[in-house]
């Protein structure tokens, strides 16, 4: 299995960005897919899960202002974020977990700036 994330980029404070996650290969009995973010310095943290049964989970500084959402039928994931800040500045991961296996994409860069 392979993720490959795009849609990264520069972006003004206030703007939005959408990035999408494909999978490629054998995928079966896929639990959840989801998109990190590590920022400079910091620890990676969890920005959005959607689970197989279509269940969304965020983290708590990114709800109200990004979307995650799926399409099966295309292998792909996306996060739709708007009202970007500068903290949200990160490279930007997408996760895919079976019942048995976890993989992660290389990362697409988002740069806010104010």
């Amino acid at each position: 299995v392979q993720l490959q994330a795009s849609g990264g980029g520069l972006v003004q404070a206030g703007g939005s960005l959408r990035l999408s996650c494909v999978a490629s290969g054998r995928i079966s009995n896929i639990n959840a897919m989801s998109w990190y973010r590590q920022a400079p310095g910091k620890q990676r943290e969890l920005v959005a899960r959607i689970t197989s049964g279509g269940r969304t989970d965020y983290g708590d500084s990114m709800k109200g202002r990004f979307t995650i959402s799926r399409d099966n039928a295309k292998d792909t994931m996306y996060l739709q974020m708007n009202n970007l800040k500068p903290e949200d500045t990160a490279v930007y991961y997408c996760n895919l977990i079976t019942f048995s296996q976890t993989y992660w994409g290389p990362g697409t860069l988002v740069t806010v700036s104010s």
